[in-house]
């Protein structure tokens, strides 16, 4: 009898190989602490609130969500196995407990209604627009009625400078999957979920292009 294939997913930084080096490239190069902590305070967490870090990497946003709001139970999900195991490690020697799961961003392995906040970080872009589609639709299923969802992301350039150093993310990232962000789309995909009071709220310039914040609210 065959056996299932792994489920198809895009690594990190696109190849295995530089999974190790995620954290060391990401915070030279895209102001990561920055732009997280912000994601972070924009999105507020609460004590006794449910909070999923989706597509959570090597555990950054997870962790620092934790030791922001260490009464709110955090849990990371991501379909990588080896950047799940580095998450482990560091929520570890970090000394926060965090449950990280495996699982795609479409199909998850949550209960109707159980976070309060969903969060993610460089994420969407790697996306196929039915993708895309298909995981607002998930976050909206499983966040409570009035819940937030908070995006940290490839925005639209705040001039030609970012417009043309994010030319070199989509040469590497591929431009059909990025060119929604570039295009101001993403809000158009919470919208069409469902979501309401979708905006986005801050821009932050980095050597890779324009790094945006974006909320929306599941309708009660």
């Amino acid at each position: 009898m065959p056996q299932p294939s792994e489920p198809k997913y895009i690594p990190a930084l696109l190849f295995h190989w530089l999974t190790p080096y995620y954290d060391v490239i990401a915070g030279a190069t895209i102001r990561e602490r920055i732009f997280k902590q912000a994601l972070i305070k924009q999105a507020g967490p609460e004590p006794g609130q449910q909070v999923l870090d989706l597509a959570s990497g090597t555990g950054t946003l997870a962790i620092w969500i934790k030791q922001y709001q260490p009464h709110a139970t955090v849990i990371g999900v991501d379909a990588d196995p080896p950047i799940l195991s580095l998450a482990i490690h560091k929520a570890q020697q970090a000394n926060v407990s965090v449950q990280f799961d495996r699982a795609l961003s479409f199909n998850l392995p949550y209960q109707a209604e159980q976070f309060d906040r969903v969060m993610s970080s460089l994420f969407f872009h790697h996306l196929s627009w039915e993708e895309k589609e298909s995981t607002t639709q998930e976050l909206l299923r499983v966040l409570k009625p009035v819940a937030e969802l908070h995006v940290a992301d490839w925005g639209p350039a705040t001039n030609i400078v970012m417009r043309c150093v994010f030319l070199l993310e989509q040469l590497f990232g591929g431009f059909k999957n990025t060119q929604d962000n570039v295009s101001g789309k993403i809000s158009t995909h919470f919208e069409q979920a469902g979501f309401i009071e979708v905006s986005q709220r801050q821009t932050f310039d980095t050597i890779f292009g324009t790094m945006a914040l974006y909320s929306a609210t599941k309708p009660s």
